[in-house]
């Protein structure tokens, strides 16, 4: 879609209010790519396989593969929700480009009906045309993990 056929053309408002709706009460993955996984490692200073035994679970995918996926608390939060993110500096790109997502972005229909439950949307900064379909393209190229890739090859 080119810039003047989009809706979001001259941008969209998106400030994250903590409320934690994107975080918790819900079911819901979580994907872990190899560079969301460097980055808690990193951050955490722990090994792939501590952090993957203590924090994820490994879940179907689209495909029929399995993929790397951040556990849940028995209450559906995100294992990181704390009265928030304990994780902020190390947090996924998912988490990072949300609400920008290319199914979000779409269209004016879909960003409305996400914004029913996000009280960030339509408030805040604007986030200009460049930085939406950036985050969007961004989110749409993040590849979780999958289990077989990671045997064959796992980090280290």
């Amino acid at each position: 879609m080119d810039r003047e056929d989009s809706f979001y053309k001259d941008g969209l408002k998106f400030s994250c209010k903590m409320c934690s709706y994107c975080c918790r009460g819900e079911p819901g993955f979580v994907y872990i790519s190899r560079t969301d996984l460097d980055r808690f490692l990193a951050e955490m200073n722990l090994e792939a396989g501590e952090f993957i035994e203590k924090y994820c679970r490994w879940v179907p995918y689209y495909d029929g593969s399995e993929v790397l996926c951040l556990k849940e608390t028995k209450n559906n939060d995100c294992i990181f929700w704390n009265n928030g993110c304990a994780a902020y500096k190390a947090r996924p790109l998912q988490c990072s480009t949300y609400p920008l997502w290319d199914f979000i972005v779409e269209s004016k229909k879909s960003w409305d009906e996400a914004a029913q439950d996000c009280p960030g949307m339509n408030s805040g900064k604007l986030h200009s045309y460049e930085e939406i379909t950036e985050k969007a393209a961004a989110y749409r190229r993040n590849r979780p993990i999958k289990r077989h890739e990671f045997e064959q090859k796992p980090v280290q």
